[in-house]
């Protein structure tokens, strides 16, 4: 069963910076691209960041230039380290994996950015 634990998220003044990170329980990890959303509060979920399998990444133009997403496949663990924070990128952070066909989420952490 895959399972995906999210940590790393709290409270930090705008300007700051938080490292946050995904645990998974997936067999093979380093074969399947993995990404970060984020759903702010009363807003629909959005997507964040994704790094494939080759550790390629993408960015919403939100967060580019400022969030770095990257993995180690080791330790199976993909981090977004979140730089700059300003006070709309409060919400919380969830992983997203997709394997044969099937879409794994994490339950979530907090991260609350205050001016």
């Amino acid at each position: 069963q895959v399972q995906l634990v999210e940590s790393g998220g709290g409270l930090v003044q705008a300007g700051g910076s938080l490292r946050l990170s995904c645990s998974a329980s997936i067999r093979i990890f380093s074969e399947y691209a993995m990404a970060w959303y984020r759903q702010a509060p009363g807003k629909e979920r959005e997507w964040v960041a994704t790094i494939s399998k080759s550790h390629a990444t993408d960015y919403a133009d939100s967060v580019k230039g400022r969030f770095a997403i990257s993995r180690d496949n080791a330790k199976k663990t993909v981090y977004l380290q979140m730089n700059s924070l300003k006070l709309e990128d409060t919400a919380v952070y969830c992983c997203k994996a997709v394997i044969s066909g099937r879409t794994y989420w994490g339950q979530g952490t907090q991260v609350t950015v205050s001016s």
